[in-house]
């Protein structure tokens, strides 16, 4: 069937559909993006209804571009924005409410009334998490607790709760898989990652009933048949893995130590550590890398809410740039002698820090500040973030900083003013690759290779091609004065 493979990356501001041929080269890609809510301060959220038309227009734009018709797949991979919830009617597919998305922190409060009940050491020994708005439990509760009868439907069955994987699964499938896997299952707080289940005692304190959740099944797997009446014929569903952990497999982080990072909305690093889920003492998160073949693959993982979402935030809130490729060569013209620090704390702080009430702060401006220096803030305060969450890995991880080759994917890293940027703030070498999606590219691969038309792990690894190497050429003195900026602008942003 020529080994095709349709990719589904579900993202926070846009869907898009990549099909793969058997040399998994790009042959048609669908992008549309949809609406973000913000009904109150710290919420966001997304129209399950408007994600699931964008998904299907993308998917046929997809086909049409690649030329082929949907009877010539071999499989669908499907990624998503992880820790986004969704609720809906088991019986009309239709959500309860708007998705309430991952970057949202309405439970902000909430959280803290359970760990003042001393109980984010249960959740973090179970889920490899901490207690924040972050993650999808705690969402679930508020939506449980604040829709009319949603917590009574929800004990009768009634109700199907799901990351957005799993409501795409559902749709896609007629309503026949109510399936998840063990990544986006990872991310819930419900879900102990050493047994490999969700955990009765986690969902009685978020008062979650088991009959809402999904099943939870390898990241290479059967999880469904599309409906026929979708796109013209019946494809199998063959792959699914949240965002961060499709980069992993994409950038074929196959190996313990291998790290990558991913710069879209937000910015993930992830570092395998293979069969040992270690704990973090620096604030990381311990989290499942992939699940395959019933073996479980770990990764202590950094999270950092706001990256893309700066530029965004240039272009449609400040308006100091029209397109965000123009970021780079503003921040290349900005103004040396200044040191100005953009902390983008818009929705609180993520790794290493954790503090969902911090705000976004600017510091260093002068009257000569303008829209380069700015430019030039947003992009390095990437880099910073990158380098706190480095840091933090090697401590739990092993001492050397010096080993650290980073491969880097998302939109960002197109900019070469930016990678060198980050090579030079954390005085490592990175490695760009030649398939820069490689979110799609992963669950692509899983599905591939589900399918049997691609190839195995080993073989897909020696794929891997680097587009460029980028190394550090700042001065040590230079760098740590940056540096030092940094971390003084981050201690008075933290509330």
């Amino acid at each position: 069937m020529g080994g095709y493979i349709l990719a589904i990356d579900q993202g926070t501001t846009s869907s898009r559909a990549i099909i793969f041929d058997g040399q998994q080269r790009i042959v048609g890609a669908g992008q549309k993006e949809f609406k973000q809510y913000f009904p109150k301060s710290g919420w966001v959220e997304h129209d399950p209804e408007e994600i699931w038309q964008t998904v299907l227009s993308t998917v046929e734009d997809a086909l049409a571009k690649a030329g082929i018709k949907a009877g010539d797949l071999s499989g669908i991979g499907i990624t998503n924005q992880r820790e986004t919830v969704v609720v809906w009617d088991r019986e009309t597919g239709n959500p309860i409410h708007n998705a309430i998305v991952w970057q949202d922190r309405r439970t902000a409060s909430y959280c803290d009334r359970l760990k003042k009940q001393g109980l984010e050491k249960t959740f973090t020994k179970k889920t490899g998490l901490l207690l924040d708005p972050y993650f999808s439990g705690t969402k679930l509760n508020w939506l449980l607790t604040n829709i009319d009868r949603a917590q009574a439907r929800a004990a009768k069955g009634e109700l199907c709760f799901g990351t957005i994987d799993t409501f795409l699964i559902w749709r896609l499938t007629g309503g026949q898989s109510f399936v998840t896997d063990a990544t986006n299952a990872s991310r819930t707080l419900l879900y102990n990652i050493a047994d490999n289940a969700w955990d009765d005692e986690l969902l009685k304190i978020l008062k979650v009933p088991r009959a809402m959740l999904p099943e939870v099944k390898d990241c290479a797997a059967d999880f469904g048949v599309t409906d026929p009446a979708l796109f013209g014929a019946a494809v199998p569903i063959l792959g699914v893995a949240g965002d961060q952990q499709a980069a992993t497999i994409g950038q074929a982080c196959f190996k313990p130590g291998m790290l990558k990072s991913t710069y879209g909305t937000g910015c993930f690093a992830l570092l395998n550590t293979g069969k040992d889920m270690v704990r973090s003492k620096n604030r990381l998160l311990t989290t499942i890398a992939y699940k395959l073949d019933g073996e479980t693959t770990y990764a202590l993982e950094g999270s950092i809410f706001v990256a893309g979402a700066a530029v965004q935030w240039l272009r449609d809130g400040l308006k100091v740039i029209k397109a965000a490729p123009d970021t780079g060569t503003l921040a290349e013209s900005a103004d040396p002698t200044q040191e100005v620090y953009l902390v983008p704390a818009f929705t609180g702080l993520g790794a290493p820090h954790w503090d969902p009430d911090a705000r976004g702060a600017i510091f260093g401006m002068t009257r000569n500040t303008g829209p380069a220096e700015f430019a030039r803030a947003a992009l390095e305060a990437v880099c910073y973030q990158t380098r706190d969450l480095l840091e933090a890995m090697h401590k739990d991880w092993r001492s050397n900083g010096k080993e650290t080759v980073l491969r880097v994917d998302g939109g960002m890293v197109a900019s070469d003013w930016t990678m060198q940027r980050l090579s030079d703030l954390l005085d490592a070498p990175v490695d760009r690759p030649v398939i820069l999606e490689t979110t799609a590219l992963g669950v692509a691969w899983l599905a591939g290779s589900r399918a049997g038309v691609w190839p195995k792990q080993e073989d897909f690894a020696k794929s891997w091609a680097r587009d460029r190497r980028f190394e550090p050429a700042m001065d040590e003195k230079t760098r740590k004065t940056k540096l030092k900026g940094w971390r003084n602008a981050v201690k008075r942003t933290l509330s």
